[in-house]
């Protein structure tokens, strides 16, 4: 069997971590013992599994990084560091030809785009990488493609809830809001109420206190003008598992389009891995 080398960006980050951790199990993996990571990070190695991952600064990666593709040919990146490193991240893995999937949110999503569009390895981008979401997502957009305005004066207020750690609003909630905005709401993404204090997720929302620490809590309200109709949606994740399998999905997806040659563009979201059939 052909192990897909991996190399997971983030460490020591809890998502980075559950991933690497997951990845060190998986058969379908090798794990690539280093990991980008910020310049303000003090550590300099992570153990994973009993692994020693070496953690590169952006200082020290550009004299790291071919010896490291020389070592692990057909590498493959996963991206879980931080909004602000999103766009540098990017730009490294695309002068450096190494296929990545893009699971960090934030950072500018044009540019970040832009840089795929302009390069030539491929990537998966999505705002959320768990694959239940995503298809709920795709079905929002089906609904918003072929009954615009359905909910046209219609009042919309989203919630969306996450670990106190999470530096930005959720990319899966702006995402939906332009589903809802295509049925016909009017609804400003600066208006989301981001949820991030303990407090609140504990006592108001009741997140179970194991998950304080790692959820995702999204909740859309429609109302209608008089009052007369309300429709909600909500989706809860505790912990960061769904994530993880979606996110390998994505990995053998680019894989798989690499090796029979069909990668005919080379941006990719989750839409295209679920149509894939992983």
């Amino acid at each position: 069997m052909n192990y897909i080398p991996i190399m997971i960006s983030g460490l020591p980050g809890k998502v980075a971590a559950i991933m690497a951790e997951a990845a060190s199990q998986d058969q379908r993996f090798t794990l690539v013992p280093f990991s980008l990571t910020g310049e303000d990070i003090t550590q300099t190695q992570v153990s994973v599994n009993q692994t020693d991952v070496t953690l590169l600064k952006p200082s020290e990666r550009e004299g790291k990084i071919n010896d490291i593709l020389e070592s692990y040919p057909g590498c493959i990146c996963v991206d879980y560091t931080h909004p602000t490193a999103v766009n540098d991240n990017a730009k490294f893995y695309v002068t450096h030809k190494i296929p990545f999937v893009m699971g960090t949110t934030g950072g500018d999503r044009q540019d970040l785009e832009n840089t795929v569009n302009s390069g030539s390895i491929p990537a998966v981008i999505a705002p959320n990488m768990a694959k239940q979401i995503v298809g709920l997502q795709a079905m929002l957009e089906y609904g918003a493609n072929t009954f615009p305005g359905l909910f046209k004066g219609f009042t919309l207020q989203v919630k969306e809830s996450h670990q106190q750690a999470k530096a930005d609003t959720s990319g899966t909630a702006k995402a939906l809001v332009a589903c809802f905005n295509q049925l016909g709401t009017d609804f400003n993404i600066e208006h989301i109420e981001k949820i991030r204090d303990p407090k609140v997720q504990r006592e108001d929302l009741h997140v179970p206190e194991e998950y304080i620490g790692g959820h995702g809590w999204h909740t859309y309200t429609l109302k209608a003008p008089d009052g007369s109709a309300l429709f909600e949606l909500t989706h809860n994740i505790n912990g960061r598992q769904i994530y993880v399998s979606g996110t390998f999905d994505a990995v053998v997806f680019l894989k798989n389009k690499i090796d029979s040659n069909t990668v005919e563009r080379n941006l990719f979201t989750m839409i295209d891995v679920l149509s894939a059939g992983m």
